[in-house]
């Protein structure tokens, strides 16, 4: 197994594929394998200091990886009318919760009335 010798960029993992992106973490980790046999039986101090920059590289291809996921998920729910929930925008509990526009601004029959047979009265103010 070849190491890597440059730490992985994000926007380059982007542009692969998802079987691209899998043997790419397959790699890295077989190589954070070695390097961690390396450091027990005490390897040289540039394939310790490695070892950070593998694990970073092996979070960021499974950060893609899931981030394509979610981005196909959201792709397949787009018209439906029931989203999964870590699909659906988080805001917060009250705001989730909280009467849309047109729910807020729809009146009983008996307020309707009422505001139509006395609306608000305008007065001229003297300056």
């Amino acid at each position: 197994c070849k190491p890597t010798m440059v730490k992985v960029k994000a926007y380059e993992l982007r542009s692969k594929g998802r079987d691209d992106l899998i043997r790419q973490l397959d790699e890295l980790k077989t190589e954070l394998q070695q390097l961690r046999v390396a450091k027990v039986t005490g390897g040289a101090a540039s394939k310790l200091s490695k070892i950070k920059v593998v694990r970073k590289s092996i979070a960021r291809v499974l950060t893609v990886i899931n981030q394509n996921k979610k981005d196909a998920v959201r792709e397949a729910y787009k018209d439906k009318v029931h989203i999964p929930l870590d699909i659906r925008t988080k805001k917060t509990r009250a705001l989730r919760r909280k009467l849309t526009y047109k729910q807020s601004e729809k009146m009983t029959l008996k307020a309707k009335t009422k505001s139509q047979h006395f609306p608000l009265r305008k007065y001229a103010v003297k300056a």
